[in-house]
């Protein structure tokens, strides 16, 4: 039997598909755009809230599954698949699987065993959203979203970076993981970007096992790596305000062009494999005829 070739795009989003400072992402609409006319699922994998993404995802114009709060649930439509994956519940009108223990758990954790560096960091529920709009330079009804998390806990670090390594130390004791962001540290436990990727993509590979997937993903943090090196393909893109971190990955591309230009540029390239398969009927990329 004939193995149909396929790519998911998976994705972050602040400093990558979107602007870090203006949160945009017209530089890259064409691209997905594009994709999305070749049948491409664009996958957001993000620090963001599924609060968030309901309205970004309307922005956008996507309709595929998407990966909230840096890998610790997957959310997907109920009618996606036609099969449901086990062990998902139902969670505001989509099939959700968990990673991660509830946010409360985290908070919890931080109140008891990380009171010697309580002067060091502002968490999102210390600061509520008059400080997260502070932090983040978003609006009121942003920052609201933003801080309606299920999953985990942001926090800013105030203190040196010997410290900010002691403290993630004393949390992984706990059975935390922390994560490094754009901006912020996120306190989850039991989940990355990358864990979220491979189970996601296992749910296309049972649903169609006459396709076989390939895996496009692309990032600027460190929260990014895990995704980045669990990819076939991966895209590192060029940020404004931090140096890049390490992947170790035998297919990496670089991008020079920051955010959703550096985005569009990349994936572009790499999808071209995908966008002139044979039996597609679809139009062809333009200007690569």
């Amino acid at each position: 039997m004939e193995m149909h070739q396929k790519l998911l795009v998976f994705t972050d989003l602040d400093g990558s598909l979107l602007d870090h400072y203006s949160y945009s992402f017209a530089a890259a609409q064409p691209v997905l755009e594009l994709l999305e006319l070749h049948a491409i699922p664009v996958i957001p994998v993000t620090s963001k809230t599924c609060a968030e993404l309901l309205s970004l995802r309307e922005d956008l114009n996507n309709h595929h599954p998407f990966i909230v709060e840096n890998g610790a649930a997957v959310f997907i439509p109920t009618d996606y698949f036609q099969t449901l994956p086990a062990g998902c519940k139902q969670i505001n009108g989509f099939n959700c699987f968990q990673f991660s223990k509830p946010r409360a758990a985290w908070q919890s954790l931080l109140k008891e065993y990380a009171s010697e560096f309580s002067e060091e960091f502002v968490t999102f529920e210390q600061a509520g959203v008059k400080g997260i709009i502070e932090m983040t330079g978003l609006d009121q009804a942003s920052a609201t979203l933003a801080n309606d998390r299920d999953f985990s806990e942001p926090l800013r670090w105030l203190g040196s970076e010997e410290r900010k390594h002691m403290f993630i130390r004393q949390l992984e004791k706990m059975g935390a993981t922390v994560l490094q962001g754009g901006r912020f540290l996120h306190i989850t436990g039991g989940c990355d970007k990358g864990k979220a990727l491979r189970w996601l993509t296992e749910q296309y590979q049972r649903e169609n096992p006459q396709s076989q997937y390939t895996t496009l993903a692309a990032g600027d943090s460190h929260n990014d790596v895990a995704m980045l090196e669990a990819s076939d393909l991966a895209v590192l893109i060029n940020s404004p305000v931090h140096e890049p971190p390490a992947i170790q990955h035998a297919q990496i591309l670089k991008t020079d062009a920051y955010g959703p230009q550096g985005w569009s540029d990349a994936i572009k390239q790499l999808s071209i494999p995908f966008l002139k398969q044979p039996n597609d009927s679809t139009k062809p990329l333009d200007g690569d005829e």
